[in-house]
Formats: structure tokens, sequence, C-alpha cells
């Protein structure tokens, strides 16, 4: 069990095929225990970060488990920043709550950029392929990691996820977060950004009833605006609590249907490209 979040460990499989943190495999990077761009992650707002609680464990035994994961997962994470540095690749962590819209997203952005980028991805799901098969259909290479009773991806399944994707130098790597807006947050996973997606079919105050994930991300795409005709929602008062909790936090408003605000993302990704580039 991951004590950060009780969540089940050791039974996730990266394209059917399983995988382990019991035996982690050496990837062909190195992993440094720092990094100068490493990205600590953020796992308090105001608040102390609670972990799950096993039976006939201390607290104090909890805290040293906790801290020893998330600095492993940290160096793993320092090894896949490095990667992606250096060889030019923007690397994109999108986490949201289960039916935001992302995967949607992720196949009209692809349709946007794929002429002008090289692309690739990795879904995160619990079970089934069905994201990385919708994403496969757009001619994108994809790898499907499904994390079992896990709740979240960390550093080292992306490492090994991307032994399994033939990455272009200056290409653009998208990763599909697990639909979770808690234990995500603590997990960095080398990207250059999470971008959080709250749709306007949930509540205005998901930033501050779940602030770490939006402490966390540079970017909160608030998505399926098409719908708010038909919505009693209130858009300035959701980018207010985002705000709230993080004041650098930049908002887009967002429809894959209707396109509102897709060019508008397009040109924040090309972008990062160039300065990653």
């Amino acid at each position: 069990m991951c004590t950060v979040c009780g969540c089940g460990q050791g039974e996730s499989k990266i394209d059917g095929m399983a995988h382990t943190h019991d035996h982690p495999h050496e990837h062909s990077h190195e992993h440094p225990h720092t990094h100068p761009q490493q990205k600590p992650a953020r796992t308090g707002f105001g608040i102390k970060h609670s972990g799950a609680h096993a039976p006939g464990m201390s607290e104090r035994r909890m805290v040293q488990v906790e801290q020893d994961i998330l600095s492993k997962n940290n160096q793993y994470a320092a090894a896949n920043r490095s990667n992606f540095l250096k060889r030019g690749i923007f690397a994109l962590n999108l986490v949201s709550s289960p039916g935001s819209g992302k995967t949607t997203l992720l196949t009209r952005i692809i349709a946007m950029l794929e002429d002008t980028a090289k692309i690739a991805v990795i879904e995160g799901d619990q079970q089934t392929s069905l994201d990385a098969d919708r994403i496969r259909a757009t001619g994108v290479a994809a790898v499907q990691v499904n994390t079992g009773k896990g709740c979240h991806l960390d550093a080292h399944m992306v490492g090994h996820a991307l032994e399994k994707l033939d990455l272009a130098e200056g290409g653009l790597l998208l990763i599909e977060n697990v639909g979770n807006l808690v234990c995500p947050a603590a997990f960095d996973l080398g990207e250059a950004h999470k971008v959080a997606i709250l749709s306007v079919t949930e509540g205005e105050d998901k930033p501050l009833k779940y602030p770490d994930m939006f402490a966390a991300a540079d970017l909160m795409l608030l998505n399926k605006v098409d719908l708010l005709p038909y919505l009693n929602y209130n858009v300035p008062l959701a980018m207010e609590y985002a705000r709230r909790v993080n004041p650098k936090i930049r908002i887009m408003l967002t429809s894959a249907v209707s396109g509102e605000g897709m060019a508008e993302w397009q040109t924040w990704i090309r972008a990062g490209m160039t300065a990653a580039g």
C-alpha cells in the first residue's frame, strides 16, 4: 500500500505487461538525487498533509515511510526531467477528477498540433485501454499505464512507459493522469507543468476543496464551457477560488466541442515547446 495516499501498489501494467515497484528496473538514464529544475511536490496549502493509516504502524513511522516514498519518486522524476531537458521535450501532466473531458481535450489539441509537432501520449487509468485506443485512433503513439488499485501515476511508471515510446527530440509529451484531484498533486512525474482541468459540470468550489492540486498546477483549463447556457455555474467565482489557492495560476476557458479557448491553449503549448527546444 502507498502510505502517501493509501492506494495499492505493485499491481500496475504498462500496455498490458505487469509492472511492479517491488523490483524496479534500471532505466536507460541516471537517477540523480537532485536536479536544478526539479519541482518539489507541494503537499500542503496551509494544512498538514494527511497520509494513509496502516494498522500497527506509528504516526512517526508513517511520516518517515511517506517521506521515503516521495523522496524516491522525486529521484525518478529528476531523471525523467533531465531526459526531457536533454532532448528538448515539452512534457505536460494533465490532472483532473474523472469525467472532466481530459481525453476529448487531448484528441482535439492533437488534431490541431499534429501537422507541425511530434506528439506522444502516456495514458493513466486504473483499468482498460479505452483512452489509449482513442488516442491511437488519431495516429499518435500512446502507451497505456493501468495502475490497478493505484490512484495516480508516479515517476517510475512514467520512466518505464517512456521506454516504449519513440519520443522524438523537440517533441510534445502529454501525460493524462488517473482521474483524481488528490493524490497526483503529491507526485512529480518530471513534467514541465501540471495542467489542472476543471469542468463546469463540477462545483465552483473544487479549488478550495482540493487545494493541493490547484496549488501545484501552473495552468487551469475550465472546460466544457459550451454547456454554460444550460447550467447554473458561476465562472468568475470558480476563477476567484482557483486564484485564492494559487495567485499565479493561469486560467483558460475551453471547450473541445465548440473549440472555444483551444487556440489559446495551442499557443501556450507551442510557446512551451519553443522554450524547451
